[in-house]
């Protein structure tokens, strides 16, 4: 088990492994959601006079940013407490 961790430490060292690249494919339930949230934000955007356009496009960007780093805590909260749950299975097991 050591050697595994070892690899698979150092291919995420140097790059090799990337959790984004590990779930590419969408779902059929999040494709609908998608197409939906496309579908509703390109008939707002047709309904909007130009100078309320550029004003939605900068809200879409901003909340795309603030997605962007949400998901990101989200991920590393999730990866600290699956290593949470990771050392105490084996410290447990180890003092059992």
């Amino acid at each position: 088990m050591g050697d595994f961790m070892s690899n698979i430490i150092e291919e995420f060292y140097y790059g090799n492994i990337e959790p984004q690249e590990l779930s590419t494919e969408i779902t059929p339930k999040l494709k609908k959601k998608l197409s939906s949230l496309v579908k509703k934000e390109e008939e707002l955007t047709a309904m909007l006079p130009e100078k309320e356009k550029e004003l939605f496009a900068k809200y879409v960007l901003a909340y795309n940013e603030f997605s962007s780093i949400g998901n990101s805590d989200s991920f590393i909260s999730g990866f600290r407490l699956g290593a949470r749950f990771t050392y105490d299975t084996f410290i447990t097991e180890m003092k059992g």
